[in-house]
């Protein structure tokens, strides 16, 4: 079972961009991934930076879009999972 985290995946990886760590935040998703019980290598990561929205204390969001190698469609529930807003 994996560590109860109380903050999201998303807001990790908008932290890690402001914080000019952005380098490591595919091998974070990476680990995400495997927590899922997902093969990493089966994804290509992508990294949409937006505007923050009104109200967040960040300057910036950013969108972890998440693509199957092999074409197939990524699973819905995972893609939502992966941008899940905490709290």
């Amino acid at each position: 079972m994996g560590r109860l985290n109380p903050y999201s995946l998303q807001m990790q990886i908008t932290r890690m961009f402001e914080q000019g760590q952005s380098l490591f935040a595919t091998t974070k998703v990476h680990d995400w991934l495997k927590e899922k019980g997902h093969n990493p290598m089966d994804y290509d990561v992508i990294f949409n930076q937006k505007p923050a929205p009104p109200g967040s204390k960040s300057v910036i969001a950013v969108e972890i879009e998440l693509r199957r190698k092999d074409g197939q469609p990524v699973d819905s529930w995972l893609q939502e999972q992966a941008n899940l807003q905490a709290g």
